[in-house]
């Protein structure tokens, strides 16, 4: 059997082949929320949304948070999620203080940094595989109100993408930047850098966004083309922007998630997403061979985040996280051509002493797994004996 939250992983680390899935989400209630310290308790079936609704009206934010809130507080634990502000706050589980974890035979254990410590490592970032969180306690991050200040700069390669980056983390909690993945030669690696933080003024009554525009059936395939793409890349980098901008913090961290259904824009084939973290010491050369790989092979990518990891260590065995240069891409699935520039794409991270992120990932090697997550014969003496998933069979088994 395996848990099962919200169902948000791209690939099947959160799938049970021919076993059991057990719904998490019946596990829903918020249990305490201390106002003045900023720590809130609740059951592992709560979502990231159900919190910021609670909170953030408080003066409080997630202290971490990835790209959708539509994600269990359990599911964000055991795929050890991270967001914009890795540089500054690490990722999810840094600021987890305790968890419950029930096991198959029935046993509990209370889990912290100072209460069975190993069992904290080894969940956090565990892929569900050492039992159910049952509930779980998170520290949170204050804030004046529900805005951001961001600010949006166009830079033309990679070169400008690392200079900003250096001039930003002292002084921006958030950065981040698309990349325009069809572009090549002097042009490779150009993109929009985004970075911000929360507004320093009380704004948490200003209104929230309201849902976007959904996709009701799965388009043709057409509609992801190299042409269609390059085409879209090339008007997105040059459209006219504001520098300066005030949003609500739901349209800075959860864009997608106004685009109900935004997945049926692959098609019936649907898409491999593809999020790698390559090293420092030849990390910049690596990004620009994986760019290079991916124009010249015409692998069509909508989304593509560029992010630089900080040096504050995750704390799970299994952690994706680590210091480093990370790349997320979403290509639409085209059989053997795609499967053929994503084998080529593992070459270019395993020379770099890098991983694939396991929570995106439906078709990495065993091989490959073992050389990314060095850790993981130490995780195998944690594993419950009743559970499994589509993923682990296939690289660990």
């Amino acid at each position: 059997m395996l848990p099962f939250g919200n169902g948000r992983s791209y690939g099947d680390s959160c799938l049970n082949a021919g076993g059991m899935l057990l719904d998490t989400r019946g596990l829903d209630r918020l249990i305490s929320f201390d106002v003045e310290r900023g720590v809130i308790r609740c059951e592992a079936g709560v979502m990231l949304r159900d919190i910021l609704d609670l909170v953030v009206p408080k003066g409080w934010f997630l202290p971490v948070s990835p790209g959708t809130k539509f994600v269990t507080v359990g599911g964000a634990i055991a795929n050890d999620v991270h967001g914009k502000n890795h540089h500054c706050a690490g990722s999810f589980g840094c600021h987890v203080s305790q968890f419950e974890l029930l096991r198959s035979d029935g046993s509990r254990r209370r889990c912290s940094r100072s209460e069975n410590p190993e069992w904290f490592r080894a969940t956090i970032g565990g892929l569900g595989l050492t039992g159910v969180i049952l509930w779980a306690e998170l520290e949170l991050h204050r804030v004046a109100g529900a805005m951001m200040d961001i600010e949006t700069i166009r830079f033309h390669d990679l070169s400008e993408f690392f200079r900003l980056t250096n001039e930003s983390d002292a002084n921006f909690n958030y950065t981040v930047a698309w990349v325009d993945c069809a572009s090549r030669g002097k042009s490779l690696g150009r993109g929009i850098f985004t970075r911000g933080n929360h507004s320093s003024h009380d704004s948490v009554s200003m209104r929230v966004p309201g849902n976007g525009l959904g996709i009701p059936v799965e388009l043709p395939g057409a509609l992801v083309s190299d042409t269609v793409v390059r085409a879209f890349n090339a008007y997105y980098y040059h459209r006219p922007r504001t520098r300066f901008r005030r949003v609500h913090y739901d349209s800075f961290f959860y864009p997608l998630d106004r685009i109900r259904n935004w997945n049926r824009i692959y098609g019936p084939r649907g898409f491999f997403q593809y999020q790698c973290v390559v090293g420092w010491a030849d990390g910049r050369d690596a990004v620009q061979e994986l760019l290079s790989r991916i124009a010249n092979a015409r692998g069509s990518s909508f989304l593509a985040v560029l992010k630089v990891f900080g040096e504050i260590q995750s704390l799970g065995l299994l952690s994706f996280p680590r210091p480093g240069i990370t790349l997320a891409l979403d290509f639409p699935n085209r059989g053997s051509q795609t499967m053929h520039l994503l084998d080529r794409l593992d070459e270019i991270v395993r020379e770099s002493g890098g991983a694939v992120y396991p929570a995106k990932d439906a078709r990495m090697s065993a091989e490959s797994f073992r050389r990314y997550f060095p850790m993981w014969r130490s995780f195998c003496e944690y594993l419950d004996p009743c559970f499994s998933s589509s993923f682990w069979r296939r690289v660990a088994s």
